[in-house]
């Protein structure tokens, strides 16, 4: 027990100066010019620190360095022109893409072409912000010949990589310590507030120590991708899948600065990195084994690359094609990078399919699994709910006022790293649309267990974090009755 910090934002060094950054107005905008007399008159400037298109003030006090970014006068270039809103989702079908023919049997035209019924389906996801509770924090002491960073980030050695590069300075000569920040699930601001309270630090020769405003931090944070996810599927006439054709377009731009990609966030952009882009190739055929790491390859299918089998499912008659294309945004890992975008729309698939086999969703799941350990959680997780075995949408179901269903999914994360499957009871609405979660059941297989403790927290976070990303609109009335609002979802309004 020592008593001493525990989150980034209690750091505080001797000598320590404020910071806080100019970020541009618009995606794309380049500085023109930057009047630093605007700020003459606020008592406590230190400096201007401008570096190619980095903008940021440096201040005795955190309330000096805040009056002095929201005063600085400085004129921006106009910014790249965005897709418009009622087209973006069509737009990302249209743009060059890197492709990726994951599985392909070779035969699902064919098995399309002959199946008495085919189900299609278009499911369209947005960007989703990660909204930390708290904006993201760092501390950097940057002397001549080392520096040193406190920072909430999750790779505390790439992070010392980028931060060698971008002061010049050798790789020994710089030692990040990692400190508690208000969230770290994927990539939010943590790394990008770690660059630039170096470059300010830098900049002056003195300890800074920046925490990003809402609007620096939910602005220009690596979003979770958009998706369009396409799928078709072919019944015959037992009711049977035999076919299922899956084609992607996922939005990228940046993610994670690796140990050599300063321009994957913001902050190495505005200093003159480029990010990591997309080359556009069209995809060729499957070789090796398969690789589901981003659950695009839906649970159902076999999942066959040359005579090796690694799908979870029955069907045979398999395509799936992803194209990650440019995005006009940040992305990031949100979580599960893209992994849970995929599984939305599979899972909802397999919903329409069912209901239009007139089928059980459980049932109908286990007829088209063959991985034990899948077909366990599918098993386990319906017995548990004291699932009722009937068709979906439910008989003689009330026109008005509320309903009560129960819903199921699952998957193989990452195709082989942990199964899982949870039945969600909910109440709706039918006047106002509103959603109620009444109660989850959950049953996961992730083989050997470290901390059960760990393991429950991960996995009810889990169930927080997907509803929130689900039901964005309002408000989510939790479990124990009370109001709690939910993750806001940065939907493709520009």
């Amino acid at each position: 027990m020592t008593g001493r910090f525990e989150f980034v934002h209690n750091v505080h060094v001797p000598g320590m100066l404020h910071g806080r950054v100019v970020r541009p107005p618009a995606a794309g905008a380049a500085v023109a010019s930057v009047d630093e007399t605007s700020i003459r008159q606020i008592p406590g400037v230190v400096k201007v620190v401008v570096r190619n298109n980095f903008v940021g003030v440096v201040a005795e006090k955190q309330s000096q360095a805040v009056q002095a970014a929201s005063q600085l006068k400085v004129r921006w270039s106009p910014g790249t022109r965005l897709p418009a809103q009622k087209t973006f989702y069509g737009s990302l079908r249209k743009q060059p893409s890197r492709d990726v023919l994951i599985v392909n049997s070779k035969d699902v035209e064919q098995k399309l072409a002959a199946a008495p019924t085919v189900v299609r389906a278009t499911y369209a996801y947005p960007y989703q912000m990660h909204g930390s509770i708290g904006a993201s924090c760092a501390v950097a002491d940057v002397k001549p010949n080392h520096a040193t960073v406190w920072s909430a980030t999750q790779s505390v050695y790439p992070t010392r990589s980028i931060v060698a590069k971008l002061l010049a300075l050798p790789i020994d000569s710089v030692r990040v310590i990692y400190v508690r920040g208000s969230g770290g699930y994927g990539l939010n601001g943590a790394d990008a507030v770690s660059f630039d309270a170096a470059l300010l630090s830098h900049a002056v020769g003195r300890p800074v120590r920046v925490q990003l405003s809402r609007q620096d931090e939910m602005a220009w944070e690596n979003f979770g991708s958009a998706c369009v996810i396409e799928q078709q599927a072919g019944i015959d006439d037992k009711g049977a899948i035999v076919a299922w054709e899956c084609e992607t377009w996922v939005a990228s731009r940046g993610g994670r600065p690796g140990s050599d990609q300063p321009g994957n966030v913001i902050t190495g952009v505005l200093v003159g990195y480029a990010p990591e882009l997309i080359t556009p190739r069209a995809g060729v055929e499957p070789a090796g084994e398969l690789r589901n790491r981003n659950n695009a390859v839906p649970s159902y299918v076999v999942g066959c690359v040359g005579a090796k089998c690694g799908g979870a499912g029955t069907v045979r008659g398999e395509r799936v094609l992803s194209h990650t294309v440019q995005s006009p945004f940040f992305t990031g890992p949100l979580r599960s990078p893209v992994r849970l975008q995929n599984t939305f729309a599979h899972e909802c698939f397999m919903d329409e399919i069912s209901a239009r086999v007139k089928a059980d969703p459980v049932a109908f799941r286990l007829q088209h699994l063959r991985e034990a350990r899948m077909i366990d959680v599918v098993k386990a997780a319906a017995d548990a709910a004291k699932w009722e075995k009937r068709p979906s949408p439910k008989a003689n179901k009330a026109r008005s006022g509320i309903l009560n269903g129960r819903g199921i999914a699952c998957v193989a994360y990452e195709g082989d790293n942990g199964y899982i499957a949870l039945v969600a009871e909910v109440d709706v609405d039918q006047a106002s649309g509103r959603v109620q979660p009444r109660k989850f059941t959950v049953a996961l297989d992730c083989g050997p267990i470290s901390n059960p403790d760990g393991l429950r927290n991960q996995t009810e976070g889990g169930i927080l974090q997907g509803t929130s990303r689900a039901l964005p609109a309002g408000y989510v009335q939790g479990l124990d009755d009370i109001r709690q609002p939910v993750s806001r979802v940065r939907d493709t309004h520009y």
